[in-house]
């Protein structure tokens, strides 16, 4: 195991991160806020990282699979802490706190420790977005990107252990060239999501934060109410459904639009996933409707429309209290939460290609019931899919099933409720935010007690890495010299 490189890596992560935590210190600025506390720490946080980058300024980055997992997972817990001490220093919550909203922010979560978000400085409300939006696109992709100038072998391990899933179309010839013009396309969203907000009513601020959230399908908002404060706005409505569902999408899809080639939306998850899309919030709309005793089909449908694009997307937005339309309209919410949109997107679940191809798997093996001798293969966009693949996908639900009940095990020993306690869980390992019973549409995480949250916290980071790249650290191989 190469420390060193790890170990540099990680202070170029926290160097651009200083950076980038500039940016609600001049929000801070520009709103006359005190930000001196927040500029303190950030010049510490710059200082420490650029003098371990220094005392290894000789050293070259090498970074294989191995330094590649573990740099992933230390940079999730500098992201946690990081991120988490503005927090503590101008909003005066306890270290704990900081640190699940930091997480809970970077890995576009959404859940909040926070009861009164309208009473927090601008630049505590831009810092929480800001989290959002470089966690969704990934702030390890941007590094890739950077560093890949330097060692490309290396960037290629990175980019694998922060995107693990199953990936069945190549990158570009240059990793770099990859992970830039995705954080370009990210920008370009984001812009005109920012744009038609302002537009449809939004003051800019809340523009930008509430785009922020959207296209890293995080969930944070400006506002107590979460974008049920805009209810009433049927284009703010419709154009955060759209760009949550926008979103969703693989982003291979957007990066080959790009460069002139639509073929990505005509992928076989894309389909699956708008028609899981369609189904589900069509649904959602009918049973509100006659299970609501006032109100018009129209608000059923862009309530459940909204509703099932934040779920489903595990964005965690909130337009109207779902938890009172009754136990029918909740299980068609719960069948959201455990789907997820498409891989490859900013967003967290277990993804629609894992579910397409272990229905896949099952068909060929009814086939190969009824004809022993046959040769079945599995095809997915006309490309045979491995066993390899279905190994991963296996793999993958044994490990997400695993932390989602172990979760909500320790949670339901821990005293709370079974509702509370699974769709905590599934809310925290998903990356959704919200859930029902204690966390749900209008709730909060902040009575659990502090060691809770740094459960959940870890909840958090497993799912936003996908299982493997965290639980990797536990195999007595990654650690064993060869």
């Amino acid at each position: 195991m190469d420390y060193k490189s790890v170990i540099k890596f990680i202070s170029i992560i926290g160097m651009w991160l200083s950076i980038f935590l500039l940016l609600p210190i001049l929000i801070g600025w520009a709103y006359k806020e005190s930000y001196q506390s927040f500029l303190y720490f950030d010049i510490f946080l710059f200082s420490i990282n650029a003098l371990f980058f220094l005392i290894l300024r000789k050293h070259k980055i090498n970074l294989k699979i191995k330094e590649s997992i573990l740099s992933v997972n230390l940079i999730w817990i500098l992201l946690g802490i990081a991120g988490g001490m503005p927090l503590v220093l101008n909003t005066h919550i306890g270290y704990a706190d900081a640190f699940f909203e930091a997480i809970s922010g970077f890995t576009t979560t959404g859940a909040t420790v926070y009861s009164d978000i309208e009473s927090l400085p601008h630049m505590i409300l831009f810092h929480r977005s800001l989290m959002h939006w470089l966690g969704g696109m990934g702030i390890i992709v941007l590094g890739v990107g950077l560093f890949s100038i330097i060692n490309p072998t290396g960037s290629m391990s990175l980019f694998k252990a922060e995107s693990t899933g199953i990936q069945l179309q190549k990158l570009t010839p240059k990793i770099k060239d990859n992970a830039m013009t995705l954080w370009i396309i990210y920008l370009l969203i984001t812009l005109i999501d920012a744009i038609l907000l302002d537009i449809a009513g939004m003051d800019k601020f809340d523009a930008v934060n509430h785009a922020f959230s959207t296209i890293s399908t995080g969930g944070f908002s400006t506002k107590n109410a979460s974008l049920a404060y805009w209810a009433d706005n049927d284009a703010i409505m419709w154009i955060t459904t759209f760009f949550m569902t926008l979103s969703g999408i693989n982003f291979m899809a957007h990066l080959k639009l790009y460069y002139d080639d639509i073929s990505g939306y005509k992928s076989e998850e894309v389909k699956y996933y708008l028609a899981v899309f369609f189904i589900l919030s069509i649904a959602l709309s009918i049973t509100h409707y006659y299970n609501e005793t006032s109100g018009s089909f129209y608000e059923s449908v862009k309530h459940s429309f909204f509703t099932i694009s934040s779920i489903l997307t595990t964005t965690g937005f909130v337009s109207i209290d779902y938890e009172q339309w009754g136990q029918a309209t909740a299980s068609i919410i719960i069948i959201a939460m455990l789907i997820g949109a498409n891989a490859g997107s900013t967003a967290g679940g277990i993804k629609v290609i894992r579910y397409v191809v272990l229905i896949k798997i099952l068909f060929a093996e009814m086939k190969k019931i009824l004809h022993p001798n046959a040769v079945i293969n599995v095809f997915l966009d006309k490309q045979r899919i491995k066993s390899s693949v279905f190994l991963s996908v296996f793999g993958f639900l044994f490990l997400y099933a695993f932390t989602v009940l172990a979760t909500a095990l320790y949670l339901y020993i821990r005293g709370y409720d079974s509702l509370t306690s699974l769709t905590a869980a599934l809310a925290t390992v998903g990356n959704i935010g919200p859930g029902f019973g204690d966390v749900g549409a209008v709730d909060n995480f902040g009575f659990f007690s502090w060691y809770d949250k740094i459960f959940l916290s870890f909840s958090m980071i497993i799912g936003r890495l996908e299982c493997y790249t965290f639980f990797l650290l536990f195999v007595r191989d990654f650690w064993r010299k060869f």
